[in-house]
């Protein structure tokens, strides 16, 4: 039986004596009324883009799901599992969060896989190909107008409409599209740029990112 990795208990030990035990009254309040967060983050799960870190949040103030190139699946009632499906159905029915915010990043790894197809040439890939298959239609955009571009601002672009992609999924869900309708919900959208420390936000008007 492998013994648990020391890096991360030595972690949770500063942890513990850092943040929790200064803020023990705060955790004792969670933990007795539950979370109450205004904010749903759909974010990539690339571990140099931490969506609590970014945002300089404490515990409770954000409900954070992260998957491969911070996807969102098309609303369907098919099939068997739906992990991303179930926590926006939990976020917005019974947290009732006020916005919903999808962050992509730079240097995705699986908006890369999608733009060069990478992950459907490795036979073992089985699951990575079908779910970056939700952003064929955008890199078959991207690429069309970016013919003279170098492959990193494709990529670039296709990133970011990646982000785009998902907030268009977002809207196939009716209790979504209900509560966004009444002004109950509001969904953003943002790119969070690793080398520069740069968030971007996309101005649904136009169509384009801009810094903050």
């Amino acid at each position: 039986m492998s013994s648990f990795p020391e890096i991360l208990a030595d972690r949770y030990r500063r942890f513990k004596h850092r943040i929790f035990v200064p803020n023990a009254d705060q955790y004792e309040e969670l933990a007795t009324f539950g979370q109450n967060p205004e904010v749903m983050l759909i974010s990539c799960c690339d571990s140099r883009v931490d969506p609590e870190t970014i945002f300089n949040a404490m515990p409770g103030e954000l409900f954070v799901v992260r998957n491969v190139a911070n996807l969102v699946p098309p609303y369907e009632t098919g099939g068997k599992f739906h992990g991303v499906s179930a926590a926006i159905e939990f976020a917005v029915l019974n947290l009732r969060v006020k916005h919903v915010v999808v962050m992509g990043h730079s240097g995705c790894g699986g908006v890369k896989a999608a733009l060069d197809q990478s992950a459907a040439l490795q036979t073992e890939a089985m699951f990575i190909s079908k779910w970056m298959s939700m952003l064929d239609d955008a890199r078959l955009r991207v690429v069309a107008a970016h013919q003279t571009k170098s492959q990193e601002e494709r990529l670039a672009a296709l990133e970011k409409e990646c982000v785009k992609t998902s907030i268009r999924n977002l809207r196939t869900f009716p209790f979504v599209a209900e509560r966004e309708e009444k002004g109950k919900l509001s969904l953003h959208g943002a790119h969070f740029d690793i080398k520069k420390g740069t968030l971007s936000v996309l101005a649904h008007s136009r169509g384009e990112f801009f810094a903050l």
